[in-house]
């Protein structure tokens, strides 16, 4: 008898009936039970390849025993960022209906290049980005498209902003030319690493992004961005694109948005803002002040599956002027023309991409069961958290904030006396300010090795003014108080075992 994966055509509908509601079931209790696995995978490098046959079966296997593999050689290889103690990076956090939305998009399995191929996805993704653009109150012109993740969308503006500056590469070129001058890409000292590959990506190279100085808020300085944009002038280069931070990758500060249009408009250079993270929380109409200027830009990246319990990956892209975009993309093959291009909009036009997931219906599925004022409580709480978490921070004479916290994401350290510190290499009471600062340096990385190698939770760090500097951030749709209390005192317990080793 031959079984029903070696016969011709898809899994029985019986069997995908059985099998589907067990994998609904394992989901359901996977959510319901995440906190009682370790957060960071505890598994070695090549444990999981080691596991698993170097070829392919020969004959199709029932699939009860693939799916008890997952549990048997995919579980144990799974760090849960879904879990209510990932703070790590930024957290994100899908949501259970979102995962609905990914189940009917994989059925659906549709390609949104072309109106024709893909009706639903094209007029849904204008719908619920209109929706997001109005509860994010950015003004009518605006209009999105969806890609895949920050780093793309971002790339796409930074073309764009090529394009607009009217060089003809799209038809010829930059190599080989002696007529274009350098052009220059400018961003804060903490932008996003998507910001250099970009420019890497685009063949602009990194010598032409240029770094502005920040304050000690580590907010970009419009001043200084003024004298730069002046002295590549005079050096004979071309100022393209300009990309502040709402929100930025270390420490989650905002650049003067409304500051820097005014540069931009008197030189005439392309805005880019990039708020991939903080972005969601403009629904949130106290938020709204860190926004200012904002609809002043040309072009803003948000990302929903950061912050708005959309699976990854979702990242919107908004341009005030959309046709820049088809101007440096659009490229229609003669198998994809068809009768009705010049009445229709076809995604395929505004990027890279051929074929285009159908992401809009998980985004829209959130937006309908949460709703916006649902959304925008768990925002307000996750904020609320951070701020509770910061308090206890300032609170404390063995820890220090390092950073403001505009939103979810707190920046802090240890911050133990000399008298307190173990060093094998100078005495106590003679480390100078650098010893000591590196003495916290190496005890604060201690602690958040042992605490991610330990399961029970996650953070990562980044480094300011030269100091090791711990980030917690808030952002699963899981999180509760208790699980920023829980940190809080495994933190103090491993500072205590750290200075008292």
């Amino acid at each position: 008898m031959v079984s029903a994966a070696n016969r011709l055509g898809d899994m029985p509908a019986d069997e995908f009936r059985k099998y589907g509601y067990e994998v609904v079931d394992w989901i359901a209790n996977y959510f319901e039970h995440i906190e009682e696995y370790p957060v960071l995978s505890q598994v070695q490098p090549d444990w999981l390849k080691n596991q698993i046959p170097a070829s392919a079966p020969e004959n199709g296997e029932d699939f009860g025993a693939i799916l008890a593999d997952v549990d048997r050689l995919i579980l144990p290889a799974v760090t849960h960022w879904n879990h209510p103690n990932f703070h790590g990076l930024f957290s994100t956090s899908t949501s259970s209906v979102g995962v609905f939305g990914e189940m009917l998009t994989a059925a659906f399995d549709m390609k949104a290049m072309l109106w024709r191929t893909s009706p639903a996805s094209t007029e849904l993704e204008d719908v619920v980005l209109d929706w997001l653009r109005r509860m994010m109150d950015l003004p009518e012109p605006f209009e999105g498209i969806i890609y895949d993740t920050a780093s793309v969308s971002t790339m796409h503006a930074i073309a764009a902003a090529r394009e607009k500056a009217n060089l003809k590469v799209r038809d010829e070129g930059m190599s080989g030319r002696d007529d274009i001058p350098l052009m220059r890409v400018y961003c804060s000292e903490h932008v996003h690493s998507s910001i250099d590959k970009g420019v890497i990506t685009l063949g602009l190279g990194l010598r032409s992004l240029r770094k502005i100085e920040c304050n000690d808020r580590f907010e970009m300085i419009p001043e200084k961005l003024a004298d730069a944009i002046d002295e590549d002038i005079e050096a004979g280069y071309l100022p393209i694109c300009v990309i502040p931070t709402v929100g930025t990758t270390s420490t989650s500060s905002v650049d003067p948005v409304d500051a820097i249009a005014d540069i931009c408009e008197k030189y005439g250079i392309w805005l880019h803002v990039d708020t991939a993270y903080a972005g969601s929380t403009a629904i949130v109409p106290e938020y709204r002040k860190y926004f200012k200027g904002w609809e002043r830009a040309d072009s803003i990246v948000v990302n929903p599956h950061k912050w708005l319990f959309t699976p990854f990956d979702l990242s919107v892209l908004y341009c005030k002027d959309l046709s820049v975009l088809k101007e440096a993309f659009s490229l229609v093959a003669e198998y994809l023309k068809t009768s009705d291009e010049q009445t229709v909009k076809n995604g395929m036009d505004y990027g890279i991409q051929l074929g285009r997931r159908f992401r809009a219906l998980k985004f829209w599925f959130v937006i309908r069961y949460f709703g916006r004022e649902g959304l925008i409580a768990r925002l307000r709480d996750h904020c609320r958290l951070a701020r509770l978490f910061a308090s206890w921070v300032e609170e404390s004479d063995d820890w220090e904030m390092l950073a403001p916290v505009p939103f979810a994401l707190v920046c802090f350290r240890a911050r133990v006396s000399s008298q307190r510190v173990s060093s094998p290499h100078v005495s106590k009471d003679k480390l100078s300010e650098e010893e000591l600062n590196k003495e916290l340096n190496n005890i604060n990385e201690q602690i958040m090795n042992e605490i991610n190698a330990s399961g029970e939770a996650y953070l990562s760090h980044t480094k300011l003014n030269g100091k090791y500097t711990l980030r917690l951030s808030v952002g699963s749709i899981r999180v509760e108080e208790r699980h920023l209390t829980k940190v809080w005192k495994i933190l103090n317990t491993r500072l205590k075992a750290a200075i008292n080793h």
